[in-house]
């Protein structure tokens, strides 16, 4: 039997060509992967699916119903959870789910059976706006609201992007439930393990398929694109004696809440150090008071020589950050991009020019210094973003999860710009949810409730814990937690 049949769809957007010629079917019941680097076409695939666009050419249907035709009877019988979660963040949990409800034509009493081993793991933070909570507690209420009125048929594009592994882990164990019960699911991810676990997957590129296999088969074939050789770092003698990050008994209090309890490090120059944790841990609260954004509610803490209690301004100043959303200005090109963080840093007017074509070169941009930013694919938007951080040469950049949702090949190419930073003597402070990446840091500390609860090298983590990798250390290290990651 066939859920999802897709018969030489193909879709433009003006000039662009977003999918050519796309063919598959996928099964009653499988759980079937989509995969391929950003603007690939995926997240175009998904819309017309879900009813949301009408390809261009060719057919599609979903449970035997035409996508172009019977949008009304798809539409009841799918569930969509696209990877920004489609949630309303200022209503509550509650509110939330019962207006998914009410947009099937259902309430939440009736499909309350098929969503309660998920939903009753929120349901106790049921008055809590859905901005207020975690990553992996919004993942569960997004879940949760596509699943309400019972469909047969899940769409997922890149729904676990950002969020950490042991709740990715358990996303996953969520869909092997659902498909237990008879549910279809296709998904789109950028994380290895996750392609590992569809049955079958489609690698889309350009638009295009470019073949349709067992996950195993596919990521040998493309071995290029999704295991690309691991980055070589650059041959440069750090400088021991010379920190430039030194915190002590750091503490960050909400209320009641010990966000931040009592952490203690220092960092190097030149240093590329991984600074993980789960969702809710405290890394991101921690990095706020790093970079000037937060004060403290005790202990000190110097960065770039400068105290983070009363010198935040002059922080400010001397770093680079970057962030996921990658802080670019989507409207401006991309010299008008640099010029402008150049006068932001007070750089002057002929060291912006001089630095900008030495830029547009080593990025390889030069043909398209004047094009759009947001028209830029997801990882030039990814690198430029990297490359205006550290136009000011600061003495450390934040870099706070800045390859989420990246394919493997561009996180790969994202790296070796790091490594070549860090060879200049940049201090680089890495928040990410890649256990694959923190394998390349030259130290390693991981969060949990609100402490440091492990710091060293990726080799002496391993060793110390006994585990093979990072992902197993940091899994082994975060299901500790007591406190709940909301």
């Amino acid at each position: 039997m066939t859920a999802i049949e897709v018969n030489h769809v193909c879709k433009s957007y003006g000039k662009v060509r977003a999918l050519s010629d796309v063919s598959f079917s996928v099964g009653k019941g499988e759980v079937f992967g989509l995969i391929g680097p950003d603007g690939a076409g995926k997240t175009s695939l998904f819309r017309i699916l879900c009813t949301l666009l009408l390809p261009d050419a060719g057919t599609a249907t979903v449970d035997g119903f035409d996508v172009a035709r019977q949008m009304t009877a798809i539409r009841s019988r799918v569930g969509y959870m696209p990877g920004r979660f489609s949630l309303y963040q200022d209503l509550t949990v509650q509110e939330n789910l019962e207006f998914f409800a009410t947009l099937f034509g259902t309430t939440v009493d009736e499909g309350y059976d098929s969503i309660k081993t998920i939903y009753s793991q929120i349901e106790r933070f049921k008055d809590r706006k859905a901005g207020a909570l975690s990553g992996g507690m919004k993942q569960k209420l997004a879940l949760s609201c596509a699943l309400v009125h019972q469909p047969s048929v899940l769409f997922l594009d890149e729904p676990t992007t950002g969020v950490d592994p042991v709740s990715r882990k358990e996303f996953w164990a969520m869909l092997t439930m659902l498909k237990e019960r008879g549910i279809t699911i296709m998904a789109s991810t950028p994380y290895l393990d996750e392609v590992r676990q569809c049955e079958r997957v489609a690698f889309l590129s350009e638009g295009c398929v470019q073949g349709i296999d067992k996950p195993e088969v596919i990521l040998d074939r493309f071995a290029d694109i999704f295991c690309p050789p691991r980055p070589t770092p650059s041959l440069t003698e750090k400088a021991a004696d010379e920190p430039v990050i030194e915190v002590s008994h750091l503490v960050k209090a909400f209320g009641d809440f010990c966000a931040v309890d009592d952490i203690s490090f220092s960092v190097r120059r030149g240093e590329i150090f991984g600074f993980l944790g789960a969702n809710g841990a405290g890394k991101t609260t921690a990095m706020h008071m790093l970079t000037g954004l937060n004060q403290p509610t005790s202990g000190t803490g110097m960065v770039a020589g400068y105290d983070i209690r009363t010198e935040h301004e002059q922080i400010k100043k001397h770093i680079g950050y970057m962030s996921q959303k990658f802080s670019l200005y989507e409207d401006l090109t991309v010299a008008e991009n640099i010029r402008l963080f150049g006068g932001i840093y007070g750089m002057k007017d002929k060291e912006i020019a001089r630095k900008t074509d030495r830029l547009l070169r080593q990025l390889e941009f030069e043909a398209h210094k004047n094009d759009l930013v947001g028209a830029l694919p997801l990882g030039w938007k990814q690198k430029l973003a990297f490359s205006v951080s550290i136009f000011h040469d600061p003495a450390i950049v934040f870099l706070d999860e800045p390859t989420g949702g990246v394919d493997p090949a561009t996180r790969r190419q994202f790296w070796e710009l790091i490594y070549e930073a860090a060879s200049r003597g940049i201090t680089v402070f890495v928040t990410t949810h890649y256990m694959d990446e923190a394998e390349y840091c030259d130290r390693i500390s991981i969060m949990v409730d609100g402490k440091i609860s492990a710091m060293g090298s990726p080799e002496e983590l391993k060793q110390r814990f006994s585990q093979p990798d990072m992902d197993h250390v940091f899994t082994h290290l975060a299901r500790q937690a007591t406190r709940s990651s909301d």
